[in-house]
């Protein structure tokens, strides 16, 4: 299951219907907390999260799923690339970070990427 969380709803269900025309279920969420207390933690495999949203940011939201132990890989995608903000995600092991508006080719073949099980990092601004 790939999870989508992003404060923007075109954003959110655009990037679910990417995901489901090439065969992948996807679920989406408005916010990091809302991802938070979803039944979904565990099914997800993939997570792709914008960086800046209200209340806890995408980086925030690694850092505690690291915390509490879940291990999925992420996408992050942003408006605004910040190399510091960039590193420190793909530090902690993100598999790829996106600029918006982002190259949906790209965005499938790091979802094929954390499907496949490879945790190397991939970096595109």
């Amino acid at each position: 299951m790939i999870s989508i969380v992003d404060d923007d709803g075109r954003v959110r269900e655009a990037t679910k219907s990417l995901l489901r025309s090439h065969g992948y279920g996807a679920v989406t969420f408005a916010s990091a907390e809302e991802f938070l207390q979803s039944n979904y933690i565990s099914d997800t495999t993939c997570l792709i999260t914008d960086v800046r949203m209200p209340g806890l940011s995408g980086v925030e939201l690694q850092s505690l799923l690291i915390a509490q132990g879940y291990q999925m890989s992420m996408i992050f995608v942003t408006a605004s690339v910040e190399e510091k903000t960039r590193a420190r995600a793909l530090k902690a092991g993100a598999i790829a970070f996106l600029a918006k508006p982002f190259n949906v080719d790209r965005l499938i073949e790091y979802v094929r990427t954390a499907y496949a099980g490879h945790k190397a990092a991939i970096a595109e601004a």
